[in-house]
């Protein structure tokens, strides 16, 4: 079936599909932050960055929870989207020559995929809810809430002093 790896018959196999794609996203994010962590030169970036590599790894642990909740193994499909927004972050991160410049261009990556993260998470929560499974639904929330909250952190930094140091690079 086009997009997806295996035929999905009912909405539980595309919640669950759903759910092993955001599961694969986890943890192409745990492998993607330490590189950014190390390329961020403004302190708190980088700070931000560790947070959130720790959130995110507590964020894994509850997929893990809820495929316990669904009598399912955790396991991951792959999801192109994040492996491109990854792929593209890469790219311009070594395409950048001054620092200032560099972290306005990591905080941008970072967002995507914390706008791809908030897209999921919120559809799995709409999804969750209609399925009656309740609990889920609540679990998930306190990922999208983090989400939310990290987006948030990025463009208070962003706004507040990174963009303004980039773009008083001399061109």
């Amino acid at each position: 079936m086009g997009l997806f790896s295996k035929d999905i018959a009912t909405f539980d196999d595309l919640f669950l599909h759903q759910l092993q794609d955001v599961y694969y996203a986890e943890n192409q994010i745990t492998k993607a932050l330490p590189k950014m962590i190390e390329k961020a030169t403004a302190q708190d970036l980088r700070q931000g960055f560790e947070r959130h590599l720790s959130e995110t790894e507590t964020q894994i642990t509850r997929l893990e929870r809820v495929f316990d909740l669904l009598g399912e193994k955790a396991k991951a499909v792959t999801c192109p989207a994040i492996d491109g927004i990854i792929k593209e972050a890469n790219e311009v991160a070594g395409e950048v020559s001054d620092k200032d410049v560099l972290d306005a261009a990591l905080i941008a990556a970072a967002q995507a995929v914390e706008h791809y993260e908030i897209a999921r998470y919120g559809t799995l929560i709409a999804w969750a809810k209609q399925l009656s499974r309740t609990e889920i639904a609540g679990i998930l929330q306190e990922t999208l809430d983090e989400e939310y909250a990290t987006d948030d952190k990025l463009t208070q930094m962003a706004t507040s002093k990174i963009n303004a140091k980039a773009d008083a690079v001399p061109a």
